[in-house]
């Protein structure tokens, strides 16, 4: 397989990580997705993922290439095709309420505050006015996200085993200091981050640990 990805992605980051929890191997194809350079505008990326987005999964079926794109569909693809060690719990409910927090990450914070809806923001407003905007909405979000780990979380967001409620809210922490939000009013969320960014698989999946990261072009 090979997962086209960007080490500081955070939708990247949540296939990253669900690859390494499920001990698939993959090959790691870089998609500089920084200002001034937009790799993911280039012709030849525009033919796997026409969105230009990443993360793009590719493998090989025979000769025809099939390619999945957006990250709760390949998580969910990842599950169901390789359903050990789970992401998902068995009781219904408690599916659910992994799937709630997933699509609060990925429909209540994460568009929020995108590259691609920031951009479109500054060009409406001041730099502080940016900053403002992607605070608030991270902000609201992990607030949700604080009452309901509270409430049915245990060693990780839902209940006492990892789930991909974990695998989408450690990157969305990131997010959260890399814009600067206090995080001491989510002291559960913190606790779990901390807990499940401590996991190897985890760990392997942080974006300093990315071939295309900065400084560490060995990673891999």
């Amino acid at each position: 397989m090979k997962l086209y990805s960007y080490y500081r992605s955070s939708s990247a980051w949540r296939v990253r990580t669900v690859l390494e929890w499920k001990g698939l191997s993959y090959e790691y194809q870089a998609v500089n997705l920084a200002p001034g350079v937009s790799e993911q505008r280039a012709p030849e990326f525009a033919a796997v993922n026409p969105l230009q987005q990443v993360p793009t999964l590719e493998w090989a079926d025979g000769e025809r290439p099939i390619r999945l794109t957006q990250s709760v569909a390949i998580a969910e693809y990842l599950e169901e095709t390789h359903p050990t060690p789970p992401l998902l719990p068995r009781a219904a409910v408690a599916r659910a309420r992994v799937r709630q927090v997933v699509e609060l990450v990925t429909s209540g914070i994460q568009p929020l505050q995108n590259t691609a809806t920031l951009a479109a923001v500054a060009r409406l407003t001041t730099a502080d006015g940016v900053r403002e905007w992607a605070e608030g909405a991270i902000a609201r979000g992990l607030a949700a996200l604080e009452t309901f780990a509270v409430a049915f979380g245990g060693l990780y967001t839902v209940g006492d085993d990892v789930t991909l409620a974990d695998v989408f809210l450690v990157p969305q922490l990131y997010n959260a200091r890399r814009f600067a939000v206090p995080l001491a009013p989510y002291p559960k969320l913190v606790e779990i981050d901390a807990r499940a960014s401590a996991l190897p698989a985890f760990a392997r999946a942080h974006p300093d640990r990315q071939i295309d990261s900065p400084g560490n072009a060995t990673a891999r």
